[in-house]
């Protein structure tokens, strides 16, 4: 007979806080985790053909926000080591709000809306897998989740933060006894119900109108932040006493006017708040499943921190706590594992003409996700060779062999390189591959390298090697967590190892101006990696090989420029996307061309990189 859930926390919460003490412990040793920079984005969205940024090339200092793809347990690793940008975090953050999914059942499909139309985006491999592991074993599995995280999010925490748990009655009462054992029950503060108003649903017990949140200091006897919040008076309390401020006389057994006359600011807020879901037609809505309304977070946030705090957010969904941050000049930090969830957040912070901040993910992911699957002490050889196994390769003889990752296909004259996940396969890595391919046993006609990470533009670089012989190809991002779940028997039938996506882009003219030229620069296709390995319906799938077909541009999601391209940090100072209505009017497509300003010294490289409907980048380096 199993243990029920309750013999079962003591275990979990024991468990979630060995886990994250050996993160603790990491911190101070070379396996500490760190982040990579992918844009620096300096909002300045199309609009009407107009051109964007027009100020000096901005630093990254500019930019104190952060938007981070990537697992939040890895996320808050990062930052609580800290870099060579950025101080560790540790006691550092005002307010943490996290909803993360709590039910199991959920759809966490986002719709796609193309011009003919509009299609289901199941979410990627990685976000099943945290999906599924969350929910495993059902309520235990998702404890087992939360319990380190809540536990590195109280080390984040400042001495006077706070932390709001949302929730509902699926795991809410659950993880309150996690909360309390974590936090200490001294240290709960209130439980506030979110009442809401939708469409009723057929049941035969009463309608399920409300979430719960949990509020927890850190330390609930420090001078904390607390802004008194007022709701209006009752119909009949206005009738009687009108809106003057009323003192109690207890003595006298009633209350009277206050002497001083002043207007009543209203009751203080209870614990129930109404607040209704999105409108369909609301402004804010973004058509994201999880979508919190603005107002619910706005009294958060306004309630425990003041301008210039620290508020962060590792669930973040459709990105409503950083645009709400943003707007009440808050500073923030928010990381969500799914792509095209941070692509809308993205889009969101730059329709509201936001601060700059910077778009991150976890710098060695997949090595962060195999010490987690194997152990501290694997092996990258171990790895290789697993993975050339399922590609149908055979290891060469190990005096042939370069750390075990490479490998040959029976019956063909094709070299295979099964790359580390510690490395980014990038260009040095394709030329080292074709040196392989001509000295190895003698030469093979034609090499495959299979790869974990990527640079965006090597779709470019593979172009313009212009090697008919050499063959890239991604290895699945999920592949770890399969191989821990599994074992790889069970995957060698089913794992696809799809080719990479490209874009094309030209300068079709320039302009010299007084004191700078101006380049206009132009989308001229985009080409989408294997459809096969897309999450969506196999008819889908049929519309989106036509789309690829016919007009292939109304694939892409977002698009930027760095007009002035260093060749390391990719500066963001012109954006465009689907939904921008400030431009064309055309909801389901970008704008192909912008001018830029390009300065007339230095090594004028002009970037462009995009991101399609499915969350995949790429770009293209031109010069001016």
């Amino acid at each position: 007979m199993s243990k029920s859930l309750l013999a079962q926390l003591p275990k979990i919460v024991e468990d979630g806080k060995r886990q994250a003490q050996q993160i603790l412990d990491d911190l101070e040793t070379s396996r500490r985790v760190g982040f990579n920079t992918r844009e620096f984005v300096v909002p300045a969205r199309e609009t009407a053909g107009l051109e964007g940024f027009d100020g000096p090339q901005p630093v990254l200092t500019d930019a104190p926000n952060r938007l981070i793809y990537g697992d939040n347990l890895l996320v808050m690793a990062g930052l609580l080591a800290g870099d060579d940008q950025h101080e560790s975090m540790r006691g550092k953050i005002d307010l943490i709000y996290i909803d993360p999914p709590f039910d199991s059942k959920a759809d966490y499909r986002t719709k796609l809306n193309l011009p003919s139309a509009t299609i289901d985006r199941t979410p990627n491999p990685l976000e099943q897998f945290a999906y599924s592991d969350a929910w495993a074993d059902g309520t235990a599995s998702y404890l087992a989740m939360l319990a380190p995280r809540v536990v590195l999010m109280r080390e984040l925490l400042a001495s006077t933060g706070s932390l709001y748990v949302h929730l509902d009655w699926h795991v809410g009462h659950y993880a309150k006894i996690l909360l309390d054992e974590v936090f200490g029950r001294s240290n709960f503060i209130n439980e506030l119900i979110w009442r809401y108003r939708r469409w009723p649903a057929k049941t035969s017990a009463y309608q399920k109108m409300h979430d719960t949140i949990f509020w927890y200091a850190k330390d609930a006897s420090s001078d904390r932040t607390w802004h008194q919040q007022f709701e209006g008076l009752a119909p009949s309390t206005l009738k009687t006493w009108g809106t003057k401020k009323q003192v109690a006389d207890f003595s006298a057994g009633y209350r009277k006017p206050s002497q001083t006359d002043e207007e009543s600011s209203g009751a203080q807020m209870s614990d129930v708040w109404d607040i209704g879901v999105i409108a369909p037609i609301a402004k804010e809505r973004v058509d994201y499943g999880t979508q919190k309304p603005e107002r619910l977070v706005e009294r958060i946030i306004e309630g425990v921190t003041s301008q210039g705090d620290l508020v962060a957010d590792f669930f973040s969904g459709s990105g409503t706590t950083a645009a709400v941050a943003e707007r009440t000049s808050r500073r923030w930090i928010t990381s969500d594992l799914g792509k095209p969830a941070l692509m809308i957040a993205r889009k969101r912070l730059v329709d509201q003409e936001s601060d700059p901040f910077l778009y991150q993910e976890i710098g060695d992911y997949q090595v962060e996700q195999a010490r987690s699957a194997f152990g501290r002490k694997y092996r990258v050889g171990d790895l290789a060779r697993i993975i050339l196994d399922l590609y149908g390769a055979l290891p060469l003889d190990p005096a042939e062999n370069v750390n075990g990752s490479l490998g040959r296909v029976p019956g063909e004259s094709t070299l295979v390189l099964a790359d580390s996940p510690a490395r980014m396969t990038n260009l040095a890595t394709l030329r080292r591959a074709q040196s392989y391919r001509d000295s190895k046993l003698g030469g093979f006609d034609n090499v495959i390298v299979l790869g974990w990470n990527f640079p965006a533009g090597i779709g470019q670089e593979v172009r313009d090697l212009n090697d008919d012989r050499l063959e890239v190809r991604v290895i699945p991002p999920d592949l770890i967590d399969r191989l821990k779940k599994k074992g790889k028997n069970n995957l060698i039938s089913n794992v696809v190892f799809s080719t990479l996506q490209y874009l094309e882009a030209e300068i079709i003219a320039t302009y010299p101006r007084e004191d700078h030229d101006e380049a206009v620069v132009q989308l001229q296709n985009y080409v989408l990696l294997s459809p096969e390995s897309i999450n969506i319906r196999s008819e889908d799938r049929e519309y989106i090989q036509q789309l690829m077909n016919e007009e292939p541009l109304t694939l892409i999601e977002y698009w930027s420029v760095d007009p002035d391209y260093d060749g390391e940090v990719f500066r963001s100072t012109w954006q465009d996307y689907r939904g921008n209505m400030a431009n064309d009017g055309d909801q389901y497509r970008v704008v192909p061309t912008t001018t830029v300003r390009v300065p007339r010294d230095g090594t004028r490289r002009i970037c462009v990189r995009a991101v399609d409907v499915f969350g995949l980048e790429s770009e293209v380096v031109l010069e001016a």
